[in-house]
C-alpha cells in the first residue's frame, strides 16, 4: 500500500512550499492537489492555478511524485493539459501524473467558462473524447484531431515526456464507460468511494461502495483484455470513509481494510487548521514515523 497527501492550492508559495517539502521529506509516495478554479466551500477563499503549482512543487522536491486529483474538460482542452503536463513531467524529472475525471456539477467551477451546466451524458461523452485525445496527445509529436467536443489542428508535443511511451493517466471513474477508459488508458485509477455525498454515508457504506467498485474494475479490465494488477488503486479519502488521521493506530487499521477491498493507494488531506479536513496539523509526522512502514507492507 502506497500512501499519498492532498494539498489544498490555497496558500500563497512561500507558505505552501513548506507542506510540499514535508512530505517529500516525510517518505510519504506521493502528492496531489485539485485542479479547480475554485471548489465548493471555498470557493471566495484563495485559490492558485494547478500547473504552476505543480511546477514550484516539482523544483522544490526530489524524490516524490507529483499528480491532478483530478483535470476535467469542465473548464480544460486536452491540448493545452497535455502541453502543461509534459512540462512538468520534464521539470519533475519524469515524477508527474496526470489525473483526470469528468468534473462535478456541484466543484464550484464547471460552468466558469461557458456558463453552461453540462448533462451527466454530456460530461461523460466529453470525458471519454477528452481522455482518448490526450492519450494521443502525449503519445504523438504531431496531433490532428476533429472530434464532436474537442478539436486539435497539427498540435505539437515536442520534445513529448520524459516518462516513456507517456505520462501516467490515473482515471477517476465509478460508471461502465469510465471504468472501461480507465482499463483502456489508465495506469491508475481513481475514487473517492460513493458519489452522492449530500446523502450521507457511514465508513462502512463508503467501505462497501469501493470494494464493488474494485470488483467492477476488474470485470471491465477482463473486457479488455487488461490484466487488472497492472492499475494502481487510488482511494482520495474524505471524511465519510472513517478518520484515517485521528491517529497513526487508526490510519494503519482503516489501511488495512482498504488493502483488503483491493485499493492500493490512499491519498489523505493535508491537515487544515478549521473546516473541512480539519485535523491535528502533527499527525502526518506520526503516520509517517508509526504507520507508513507497516502500511507499505499491505
Amino acid at each position: 500500500m502506497r500512501t499519498g497527501v492532498l494539498i489544498l492550492p490555497e496558500k500563497r508559495w512561500p507558505n505552501a512550499v513548506h507542506q510540499w517539502r514535508t512530505v517529500d521529506e516525510l517518505g510519504f509516495d506521493s502528492a496531489w492537489t485539485y485542479d479547480h478554479l475554485s471548489w465548493r466551500g471555498l470557493q471566495d477563499g484563495a485559490w492558485f492555478s494547478t500547473f504552476p503549482v505543480l511546477t514550484a512543487a516539482a523544483c522544490s522536491t526530489r524524490r516524490v511524485t507529483l499528480g491532478t486529483l483530478v483535470t476535467s474538460p469542465n473548464f480544460r482542452h486536452p491540448v493545452t493539459a497535455a502541453k502543461d503536463a509534459i512540462a512538468v513531467d520534464d521539470i519533475s524529472g519524469g515524477r508527474f501524473v496526470l489525473g483526470i475525471g469528468a468534473g462535478s456539477v456541484g466543484s464550484g467551477d464547471s460552468n466558469v467558462t461557458t456558463k453552461q451546466s453540462f448533462s451527466r451524458r454530456e460530461r461523460t461523452d466529453r470525458f471519454e473524447e477528452f481522455v482518448e485525445l490526450t492519450d494521443k496527445l502525449l503519445r504523438e509529436p504531431v496531433t490532428t484531431h476533429h472530434g464532436a467536443h474537442f478539436s486539435a489542428h497539427e498540435a505539437r508535443m515536442i520534445p513529448g515526456c520524459v516518462q516513456r511511451p507517456r505520462l501516467p493517466l490515473a482515471i477517476a471513474a465509478t460508471g461502465p464507460k469510465g471504468l472501461t477508459l480507465a482499463a483502456r488508458h489508465g495506469q491508475a485509477w481513481v475514487t473517492v468511494g460513493p458519489t452522492d455525498w449530500a446523502r450521507g454515508f457511514t465508513p462502512e457504506e463508503c467501505l462497501e461502495s469501493v470494494t464493488a467498485q474494485v470488483t467492477a474494475l476488474r470485470e471491465a479490465c477482463a473486457r479488455v483484455g487488461r490484466d487488472d494488477a497492472d492499475l494502481d488503486r487510488i482511494f482520495v479519502v474524505t471524511d465519510m470513509a472513517g478518520d484515517f488521521l485521528k491517529s497513526p493506530k487508526s490510519f494503519l487499521h482503516l489501511a488495512e481494510l482498504y488493502a483488503l477491498a483491493g485499493i492500493t493507494h490512499l491519498v489523505v488531506h493535508w491537515p487544515r487548521g478549521e473546516g473541512i479536513y480539519a485535523a491535528d496539523p502533527e499527525i502526518l509526522h506520526r503516520i509517517a514515523d508509526e504507520a507508513l512502514p507497516a502500511a507499505r507492507e499491505l
